[in-house]
């Protein structure tokens, strides 16, 4: 009889074992690049496995964005900006942010004529087909801007070749790709967001919140493991660099190491928070707050999504 009894005590420690090692696949919300470096290092360091969690990374592709594998239950976890999460919660799926990387806005305008991007009303300004603009589109109607919204792919080339009078981009990666590109950009021709009242957080970690019910604890081992990658990351940040071009090679991605090392050191500035100087790695309500308030007043969301809706609880 004890015998049959312990047998199936080790029996359902097996199955929670297998549970706890279930396999989270974490897709970023782009393609390989050192804007998710603390991942990378996460995984080649051994972080993730310490901490008792699976992880397979799994990049999107052009016909399979990150959130439609959250939604076919293909990934289980993926990084969003906070105007984005909030996007998908007023559409009704719930959503946990479970790490926050970024405390600072990194969108600019840059204007090609080398004017202040805010007396360019009407011109043609390029925007990712993608997303990732709604604070722009917000301040262009505030400021009654009234821009001509083009819409691109994944390259600057229509700002490059004098097709567009100004373009949205982040200051870690199309800033720099027209910088490389030989432009010439002064201080007057760039409106950085963060600068102007629009300081709002952007990269965090989310999970379905159907999905992180059922696996708090693999969320908090995995969480706790990235935010040690990136912490690793930015104590040693040539080592990181070679990881990130060992996953930049994999996917095939057309970059050079001078870009992505720009890009690193640009992501990790912005992760430290303007008011305390520290790496927070925490979503902030008042920056919600200010996110849901102007999407909702340029009817971008139908409703004013509340910080507690976000958090694991």
């Amino acid at each position: 009889m004890r015998m049959i009894v312990l047998t199936m005590m080790l029996a359902a420690v097996s199955v929670v074992c297998r549970a706890q090692r279930e396999t989270i696949v974490f897709t970023p919300q782009w393609t390989a690049q050192a804007q998710f470096a603390g991942y990378y290092v996460a995984q080649e360091k051994g972080f993730y496995r310490e901490a008792g969690v699976d992880v397979k990374i799994v990049h999107p592709s052009v016909t399979q964005p990150a959130m439609d594998r959250i939604r076919k239950n293909e990934s289980q976890a993926t990084t969003l900006q906070l105007c984005q999460a909030l996007e998908i919660v007023d559409e009704g799926i719930g959503l946990v942010n479970i790490l926050q990387t970024s405390m600072n806005n990194a969108l600019v305008i840059v204007s090609a004529r080398g004017k202040d991007p805010l007396t360019q009303k009407g011109e043609r300004v390029g925007i990712w087909k993608a997303g990732f603009g709604q604070i722009a589109l917000c301040m262009s109607i505030m400021e009654g801007l009234d821009y001509e919204w083009v819409r691109f792919a994944t390259n600057m080339n229509l700002f490059v070749t004098g097709a567009l009078d100004a373009t949205l981009a982040m200051s870690y990666n199309e800033y720099y790709q027209i910088v490389q590109a030989g432009m010439e950009l002064s201080d007057e021709s760039v409106y950085r967001f963060c600068d102007h009242g629009y300081n709002i957080q952007e990269d965090g970690v989310y999970m379905t919140r159907a999905y992180y019910r059922t696996h708090q604890e693999q969320a908090r081992a995995f969480a706790e493991a990235s935010k040690k990658g990136w912490l690793w990351a930015v104590d040693h940040p040539d080592e990181t660099l070679d990881i990130v071009m060992k996953y930049v090679k994999a996917d095939r991605i057309a970059t050079n190491r001078t870009m992505q090392k720009l890009m690193l050191q640009e992501v990790l500035r912005l992760q430290v928070d303007r008011e305390s100087k520290n790496r927070e790695f925490r979503l902030r309500p008042d920056m919600v707050e200010k996110a849901s308030r102007l999407m909702v007043e340029n009817k971008m969301l139908k409703r004013e999504v509340k910080y507690e809706e976000l958090i694991r609880n």
